[in-house]
């Protein structure tokens, strides 16, 4: 008979097997009690924190906080969830679950215990996925495994950026191996013209979502294959052009030797373009088909997302290596090289024309579109040149605004205001207007205290982390000590963090440092800032920009009051979207496709002050957050920085600042919590994943399917 001790650790490792856990407040709370500074310290991960956890301490801690009857229940409710059929998807799309939704994306940001995201791409896919669980969507989703993530951020004394890599061991990750009917693991094997291509697949169950990571680490490959997956958009454009071979094609013939037969495909961004190639393949195979119409048929269950109007943001590959990898397919489909690369030509006929992932995937598929209402004018403008004849207006690329995915990043404080405000099961109905309506009726001091000890959490965290990473590069010891009382509760806090591209100008409030050292040490009204990001390791623009931060950091003036955190991710990113006063965002516009960072924000009571680009061009009301300049453009990008810069200062010294430290004898801030409110009820039930997905589901899946909702009206 199994001791009470053995069956606890028996029912933690079945929660932490399902990532369902890491948008479950109790269920992380649960993990958290086994050994607080463990879980601190290992990055979240409950398969660690139950491996390095003795009998003994376990035996402890089950004591100390009652685990056994919380472990049962989460487990109840945990099954619950994953059966559940009331829910928007199994009512509105449950005629999908015979032939799924298959999600291909080239990262995943889950949580930050399994490092395949890069930023917002991967962010916005892991909460695609986890919405698509909640509504009960039928979805799977396809990736690839990187063995060695993206990268962990180090900085040395002088603020340049260095990366180091993880090991992912998928033994040691919420990840099973996917066998065959032969109960060996399963292999998916590709021809090139340069040798064949194998990959294991592994399964990771995110809710009630099924995702498959390809794995190009496996014995049958030679050693430079098995490093195929290594790493998050690394090595060279042969190994770029073999991942997206990989994710693809070996994305779909890995669905189908899973029986896996999807009604649609979602290429979420260019990576996975190729994919379509393999279904038309197979198509051709299975029903005899021709090549264009069995091309036409998978094209009309096709859907694309496209997520960047920066040029750099689309892969594009000389046509040599693209034969060299796609060569056998090309043969398979029965189609010329001429063919093959006019699939990813604006100009088909055009030799010199490189082969561009974003301009096959347009191509390929029926239903196509950008991720604001903004970044829809800009998509169709950017690729009018593919429909030639057409008017700008017509171009069919539509727009489906990004969402972010309340339950992993509403901070318990707020959840807690809302538990008491909101209508019962408002978590549900998040994606309604009138559910966030009684927001207005919350008194100022419940708002306010909420919102102070979020911010005072944050504080927290920076004082710990920021003086020993400072200790660590060996800085003097008065800097550590400045930080160790870094910011201040009852100073006006900005935020910034996202990936450090030049056109995010996260050196904007920087410009003019007299100005800024008038602000952060304003006898009445001072404000601090804290920013966090990450540079890709060959963009040594956007690591200057990192340096550049830094270094404002340590000028004497700033110390202690402009912080510049080491080590981004998305558990950083949590702490920092719930503890910031104002989230600052000014990309160069119409740069930001969308962004998310501040929808995450207005979740947790903070304000945007932004640049009307992205989601924010089509979320500011006036009094709902803070807009830097009125949205125009310049021809000449040096131009339109300055203006920007002036309009930001601008913005600080005239609205933010003045309205924040507007306060009464009790030192509430009225007008400003009366513009937080206003934030919540106008933007949380748009702004949020559940909404993204319903959209994505209703407007794009079932007509790519060959259904829309007016077929069910028995529904």
């Amino acid at each position: 008979m199994q001791s009470d001790d053995q069956e606890l650790r028996d029912k933690l490792a079945r929660l932490g097997k399902n990532l369902a856990w890491a948008w479950d407040a109790e269920a992380q709370s649960v993990f958290r009690d086994l050994d607080p500074v463990r879980w601190e310290e290992g990055g979240h991960d409950p398969t660690a924190q139950l491996a390095a956890l003795t009998d003994a301490d376990l035996e402890t801690s089950a004591r100390a906080h009652d685990l056994h009857p919380r472990v049962d229940r989460l487990l109840l409710e945990h099954a619950h969830y994953l059966e559940r059929r009331t829910d928007w998807g199994p009512v509105r799309a449950g005629v999908l679950a015979g032939g799924p939704v298959a999600y291909f994306s080239a990262e995943f940001g889950l949580h930050e215990s399994l490092p395949i995201y890069s930023g917002g791409l991967g962010v916005l896919s892991g909460d695609h996925v986890k919405s698509a669980s909640d509504l009960g969507v039928p979805l799977v989703a396809v990736g690839l495994l990187y063995a060695g993530g993206y990268f962990t951020q180090h900085f040395d004394e002088t603020g340049w950026q260095h990366e180091t890599y993880p090991t992912v061991d998928p033994e040691l990750q919420p990840l099973t191996a996917v066998l065959d009917a032969d109960g060996e693991p399963l292999r998916i094997h590709l021809s090139t013209r340069e040798g064949d291509l194998h990959a294991g697949v592994w399964e990771a169950h995110v809710g009630r979502v099924r995702l498959f990571l390809l794995d190009s680490d496996v014995l049958e490959n030679d050693e430079q294959d098995r490093g195929l997956t290594a790493r998050l958009y690394g090595g060279d454009r042969r190994m770029r052009a073999r991942q997206e071979l990989l994710l693809g094609v070996g994305g779909v013939r890995a669905l189908h030797a899973m029986g896996i037969r999807p009604a649609v495909f979602h290429l979420n961004e260019g990576h996975s373009a190729f994919a379509p190639l393999e279904a038309a393949r197979e198509l051709m195979e299975r029903e005899g088909r021709g090549f264009h119409d069995a091309c036409f048929e998978v094209a009309s269950r096709t859907v694309f997302t496209t997520h960047t109007p920066v040029p750099a943001g689309h892969d594009r590959f000389d046509p040599g290596l693209v034969e060299q990898q796609l060569g056998p397919l090309r043969d398979a489909l029965g189609i010329s090289e001429h063919d093959l690369f006019a699939l990813g030509r604006v100009r088909p006929d055009d030799g010199g024309e490189s082969f561009c992932m974003t301009v096959l995937a347009l191509k390929l598929s029926h239903r196509a579109n950008g991720v604001s209402a903004l970044h829809g004018r800009v998509s169709r403008k950017m690729w009018t040149c593919l429909w030639p004849g057409r008017p700008e207006q017509d171009v069919p690329i539509g727009h489906i605004t990004n969402g972010v995915h309340l339950p992993t990043w509403l901070a318990p404080a707020m959840a807690r205001v809302y538990d008491e405000a909101l209508p019962l099961g408002w978590r549900r109905a998040q994606a309604e207007p009138e559910t966030w309506a009684p927001i207005e009726q919350v008194d100022d001091r419940t708002l306010w205290t909420a919102r102070t000890s979020l911010k005072e959490e944050l504080i927290r965290f920076v004082r710990h982390r920021s003086p020993e990473r400072a200790r660590k590069r060996g800085e003097d010891e008065s800097v550590a000590e400045a930080l160790e009382s870094a910011l201040s509760a009852d100073r006006l806090l900005i935020g910034f963090a996202r990936r450090f591209a030049t056109y995010k100008r996260a050196g904007l409030v920087l410009d003019d440092l007299e100005r800024l050292d008038s602000l952060v040490n304003h006898p009445q009204r001072p404000l601090t800032l804290v920013f966090a990001g990450k540079a890709h390791p060959k963009d040594d623009g956007g690591k200057a920009l990192l340096q550049r931060v830094f270094q404002v950091s340590r000028d004497p003036r700033f110390v202690g009051k402009v912080v510049l955190l080491e080590g981004y991710d998305m558990a950083v990113g949590r702490k920092l979207v719930s503890g910031v006063d104002v989230w600052l965002n000014n990309p160069r516009r119409p740069l930001e496709a969308s962004g998310t960072s501040g929808q995450k924000v207005v979740l947790n009571g903070g304000l945007n002050c932004s640049i009307p680009d992205g989601w924010w061009a089509e979320a500011y009301d006036g009094h709902n957050g803070f807009s830097i300049g009125t949205g125009g453009v310049h021809m000449d990008p040096a131009v339109q920085d300055a203006r920007d810069a002036v309009d930001l200062m601008h913005a600080l010294e005239e609205e933010v600042v003045p309205l924040y430290y507007d306060r009464d004898q009790h030192g509430l801030p009225h007008r400003w919590l009366g513009r937080v409110r206003r934030s919540i009820a106008t933007l949380s039930w748009r702004f949020n994943s559940d909404r993204m997905v319903r959209d994505y589901a209703a407007g794009l899946y079932l007509p790519a399917a060959g259904l829309k909702l007016a077929d069910f009206r028995h529904l």
